[in-house]
């Protein structure tokens, strides 16, 4: 049976190319399936830096965007540096990958913005040195670095880490409908590729933020998960080895219990919420909402593994779709909450088969006897 989402929603599943393939391979084997269109794009992160007084490293590599022949964009295939433990840094880099590394994610904007991520490792920084005034200074090993008319540093191109063309997460764009034919056709290709769930892998699933945008259903979620939380980790089978989870930080559930709060609108209860210390790097990620970020205005769920089965991410996305729900209504929350997970998960509102297959999964990790739905 097909698991209906009404929510639109975006997806984030991370995955391991086998040897000699990479993530590339992913997306041109789907665009010759599709007649979509590959292009080449940089794709910015951060990674913790050895070096006194710079704590992160801003850098881009190589990502890969799948658009459709009218030119909309369907999925993106990039790095993720969270991945580590599949990947041999002793490999040598694969000709023409390569990183740009800054100190400042604004010149790494800069960078973004001028330079071609199609041209090679010893021509790409060339408008940036350009901009400046002065000449690329090659070091060898494939090192190429842009200084300042000052001799400041402004960012390096440096050959990829071993194997850093093998990390896939797979990013879509946000779905309204049909998710399920979307979400298995990316799929099938990279099981039929060999690709492999990451030791450290996840699955993110990013809710459309438009309809929580209330303090009462802000308040209403918070309350849920702060309660249940934990039990849904368990349920879903969340990855130990997954790193950037945690849970938020207390004073968002004292801000979001205060009558203050929930009598507020929502421009002043967004307000509030940005005052509170939150992280993306959390089991339930609600920066995007109170930041207001226009470009992913998203309730991110980060705590589901990796997997190449559509049907158990949108058998996850069922149940967040149906908690999100309740979150929206105006039930009373305080017999739910004094009530066990059993009793919860029962009265999320979900599909039929949605519910009997996590009432199942719930029954088997606790070894119940349970009674399927008529």
């Amino acid at each position: 049976m097909t698991i209906a989402i009404n929510w639109k929603t975006g997806f984030e599943i991370e995955l391991a190319a086998p040897r000699n393939v990479t993530r590339e391979d992913l997306a041109k084997t789907l665009a010759a399936k599709t007649g979509d269109r590959v292009e080449r794009f940089f794709h910015p992160q951060s990674e913790p830096s050895k070096v006194p007084g710079r704590p992160t490293f801003e850098n881009l590599t190589h990502g890969f965007r799948l658009t459709d022949i009218e030119g909309q964009w369907v999925a993106s295939f990039v790095d993720d540096l969270t991945l580590q433990a599949d990947f041999d840094k002793r490999v040598p880099s694969l000709p023409g990958w390569c990183r740009i590394v800054s100190d400042d994610r604004r010149l790494l904007r800069l960078i973004m913005l001028q330079c071609d991520p199609n041209d090679s490792p010893e021509d790409i920084l060339e408008p940036l040195a350009r901009l400046f005034d002065t000449e690329i200074v090659c070091h060898g090993s494939g090192m190429f670095q842009v200084f300042d008319d000052r001799g400041q540093s402004i960012a390096i191109c440096a050959p990829l880490p071993g194997e850093r063309q093998r990390p896939c997460e797979i990013i879509t764009a946000p779905i309204v409908s049909d998710h399920h034919t979307r979400l298995s056709d990316l799929l099938e290709s990279a099981r039929e590729m060999g690709f492999l769930l990451p030791r450290e892998g996840a699955t993110h699933i990013h809710f459309d933020a438009a309809p929580l945008c209330s303090a009462s259903t802000i308040a209403r979620l918070v309350r849920l998960l702060a309660m249940f939380g934990d039990d849904l980790k368990q349920l879903v089978g969340s990855n130990p080895h997954c790193v950037r989870l945690g849970a938020w930080p207390k004073e968002l559930q004292i801000l979001t219990d205060s009558p203050e709060f929930l009598a507020m609108a929502w421009p002043d209860a967004r307000a509030e919420l940005s005052k509170v210390k939150l992280s993306k790097y959390c089991d339930f990620n609600l920066l995007n909402i109170a930041k207001e970020d226009k470009a992913k205005h998203s309730f991110e769920i980060r705590i589901l593994p990796s997997t190449l089965d559509a049907d158990e991410i949108l058998h996850a996305a069922a149940l967040f779709e149906g908690l999100l729900t309740f979150s929206c209504g105006s039930t009373n929350l305080d017999n739910m909450l004094s009530g066990s997970f059993a009793a919860f998960l029962t009265a999320i509102p979900m599909p039929e088969n949605c519910t009997r297959y996590w009432q199942a999964k719930f029954g088997r990790q606790n070894k119940l006897v349970t009674t399927p739905s008529v």
